[in-house]
């Protein structure tokens, strides 16, 4: 059984990567607004909250889970369905240690490309997971994580972007699986998330879950028709 604690959440799976003119971005961008309410970042500029995509992945998801427990930070973790059946231990695990996990959808699809029958994406898509009582998450800054590279590298893209956007609470994200095939090499993942927690840690930080950062130290930056999916 896969358990979503405190809130039932949807991350947007890669709106804008594809996507070439500015309307376009604007549209399809992690942190647009055009077609309903998402979130994207908090009200908090002291606070991060760390989320991973594509997992469980065997076995970087259990690297990462230890280098979250040797930090006592927690982290929101968005589960692929299948990936979920295949490997049901690290499930388990991210969710006995505290963790949030939201839903990837089953196979990681490109959605904007799918009919509303076969997807419900954006506009669709957020107006049907908001009637089924789940909460579309996006992120504020991209770490660049999902090809293999160095922890410093994925590192140096947080901080300059986190640097530019310190007036809010962000939502970093990050990598521990891919969605072509279990295994996808992720050690600079895990390494990006220990320098990440050390700096920001040294720098008076606290690191936070993304429905913490929705609702328990204050309100999201969400705009009002948003308010009643959070009640969980």
């Amino acid at each position: 059984m896969i358990l979503w604690p405190h809130f039932l959440l949807l991350r947007g799976a890669g709106l804008a990567a594809s996507l070439g003119t500015a309307a376009a971005y604007h549209c399809m961008a992690p942190q647009s607004q055009i077609f309903g309410a998402t979130i994207a970042s908090g009200p908090d500029p002291r606070q991060l909250a760390l989320t991973f995509d594509d997992g469980p992945n065997d076995p970087h998801t259990q690297h990462l889970l230890d280098v979250l427990a040797e930090h006592r930070v927690k982290a929101t973790f968005f589960l692929i369905g299948r990936y979920v059946r295949q490997k049901p231990a690290i499930t388990r695990r991210i969710a006995a240690e505290g963790h949030v996990i939201g839903n990837h959808t089953e196979t990681h699809p490109l959605l904007i490309t799918k009919t509303l029958a076969r997807a419900r994406r954006r506009p669709d898509v957020l107006r049907a997971v908001r009637a089924e009582g789940m909460v579309p998450v996006m992120w504020s800054v991209t770490c660049y994580d999902w090809q293999p590279t160095s922890a410093a590298y994925v590192e140096a893209k947080a901080v300059r972007q986190i640097s530019r956007q310190n007036d809010r609470g962000n939502i970093l994200l990050l990598h521990d699986g891919g969605h072509h095939q279990m295994g996808e090499d992720r050690t600079h993942t895990v390494g990006a998330a220990d320098r990440l927690i050390r700096r920001y840690r040294d720098e008076g930080y606290e690191f936070v879950t993304v429905p913490h950062m929705m609702g328990q130290n204050g309100s999201a930056r969400v705009s009002e028709e948003a308010k009643p999916a959070l009640v969980g």
